[in-house]
């Protein structure tokens, strides 16, 4: 905000002839109010009489959106999304159930119905939905019924939950793709999201956390997030490059 610039104006006598003293001139009489707006509207800086505010241009903030992916343990697939440029979070939880605040323990005797599952939130400027979509087919097994790995149950399935039609559109297409290049072995559920329930606190930034502590953070985590980025890296260099106009 500006301070605001204060004016005085003071009157001098004059003395004229051989007067003895002169006084102090009275000031002037103030402006019909009228005429003073009138005056202010002609310099639209100066709303009655005073400087304005400068208008401080704020950044906008970037539009965020949310994907939801299930692929064996949260741990995982939290690292892996973390790790994605345009990534803003990524949140371990649950979806797919049907009991309402599902604890670890519950979703892990498979009778909630939920699967683990993480909350992607991301700068759709900076990343696509489809390259979340290539990071999730990439960072499992899609073939394996109820399993990654050393984890096994239905908390552990494969899904995509999509939450708009778009989202439902893209994962379809995506779907196929993949399904076609595992010769219709993919046991993916594509499914629409109708509640996340956000894992406890420690379940969150669990590698960050804990890679250097949890021997499967070492063993498992530690080289599927290698064996990503090279997948990765790999597409990367087979994709063409579209050429410039």
């Amino acid at each position: 905000m500006t301070l605001r610039s204060l004016a005085s104006s003071f009157g001098i006598a004059a003395a004229l002839g051989l007067a003895a003293l002169a006084s102090a001139q009275a000031p002037a009489p103030a402006e019909p109010k009228a005429k003073a707006k009138a005056k202010a509207a002609e310099d639209p800086k100066k709303p009655d009489g005073a400087d304005a505010p400068a208008v401080k241009s704020e950044k906008a903030e970037p539009k965020l959106e949310k994907a939801f992916f299930a692929g064996g343990c949260f741990w995982c697939l939290e690292a892996f999304y973390e790790r994605v440029h345009g990534v803003k979070s990524v949140i371990s939880g649950y979806s797919g159930g049907t009991v309402a605040r599902p604890s670890y323990e519950m979703v892990c005797t498979g009778l909630t119905g939920h699967a683990e599952t993480v909350e992607v939130i991301y700068d759709p400027a900076l990343v696509s939905y489809d390259y979340l979509l290539d990071v999730f087919w990439l960072c499992h097994d899609p073939t394996t019924l109820n399993r990654q790995g050393p984890d096994e149950g239905t908390q552990y399935r494969s899904a995509i939950f999509y939450a708009n039609d778009e989202q439902k559109k893209l994962a379809e297409k995506s779907f196929q793709k993949a399904n076609a290049y595992y010769n219709g072995q993919v046991v993916t559920q594509l499914v629409p999201l109708v509640r996340f329930w956000p894992a406890e606190r420690h379940h969150q930034d669990y590698y960050r956390l804990n890679r250097n502590k949890n021997p499967y953070c070492q063993s498992v985590i530690a080289p599927k997030i290698e064996e990503l980025r090279a997948k990765l890296n790999a597409k990367a260099a087979a994709t063409p490059t579209p050429e410039k106009k």
